[in-house]
């Protein structure tokens, strides 16, 4: 078996956001939501179904997977490899807008129904130890949990170091899944859910269209462009830095110091603006 990035947006929509596969998204929310018994969602509506993107002479459009259960609760799903400036305020207004989205002006309040943010991230932006963290509205002294219709949930992925023979609970085994599918070559044997167990066999590139493929391999050259052009500024930065310290009279090795780039790289901007 060869298993494709889940991270990668082709990928992560097509695994959550499949219609025939309804039980995966339903074991990843149940899993981390950490719902059981009767509390458990049972059936989804996908709002934001799995269609392959036109890749032909553009740019690859991905957007997160929405859902609704069989009470109407609402589930934002989202993949993100790079923290943006404003992340938490975007996240805030994000689920903000699609819990007011539920009803129109003056309907009743009481039609609103809870909305749920699940983050995988693969950065770190909480100061709490553990990989997944939960965020809700509470008093301050007392720790009430009053105002309950909007949770925000964060799986930060560089948090999470387990081993296949550590992986305890459901969350355990899906997390290890995100993170480590494309380095596998089997399926764990570990692994009884069924809807864990379907996210595996989907991620298997031996059931991937050809289609599907390309699509992958066009948003992975993208990533890695923009990784390119990202390096290539703050190296254009430092060097303009470099610069001015050069012709302030700093020498090489100090100049080094105070951008992280090389000795060598400072001979050579010296050289190429004519600076002795």
């Amino acid at each position: 078996m060869k298993f494709v990035d889940i991270k990668n947006d082709v990928a992560f929509r097509k695994i959550f956001g499949n219609e025939n596969r309804k039980e995966v998204l339903i074991s990843f929310l149940n899993a981390v939501l950490l719902l059981q018994n009767n509390n458990k969602i049972v059936n989804v509506d996908i709002l934001t179904p799995y269609q392959l993107p036109a890749i032909k002479g553009g740019k690859v459009t991905i957007v997160d997977v929405k859902a609704k259960d069989q009470n109407n609760k609402s589930y934002i799903v989202e993949m993100q490899v790079a923290e943006v400036d404003g992340f938490d305020k975007r996240v805030l207004y994000y689920a903000s807008k699609s819990y007011a989205s539920q009803i129109e002006r003056g309907d009743d309040y009481e039609k609103l129904n809870p909305t749920y943010f699940i983050g995988i991230l693969d950065f770190e932006v909480t100061q709490n130890p553990s990989y997944i963290n939960r965020h809700k509205i509470v008093d301050i002294e007392t720790n009430e949990n009053y105002i309950k219709d909007i949770e925000f949930n964060f799986i930060e992925l560089p948090k999470f170091n387990k081993k296949e023979s550590e992986l305890d609970t459901i969350i355990d085994q899906w997390v290890y899944f995100i993170k480590n599918a494309e380095n596998l070559a089997i399926i764990p044997e570990n692994i009884k859910d069924k809807g864990l167990k379907f996210a595996y066999q989907d991620a298997d590139k031996h059931n991937w269209t050809k289609a599907e493929l390309e699509a992958y391999d066009y948003v992975l050259m993208r990533e890695q462009d923009e990784r390119g052009r990202l390096t290539l500024a703050v190296r254009k930065g430092k060097e303009a830095i470099a610069l001015k310290l050069i012709n302030r009279g700093r020498q090489n090795d100090e100049i080094a110091e105070d951008t992280g780039l090389t000795i060598q790289q400072i001979a050579t901007l010296r050289k190429n603006n004519s600076i002795i």
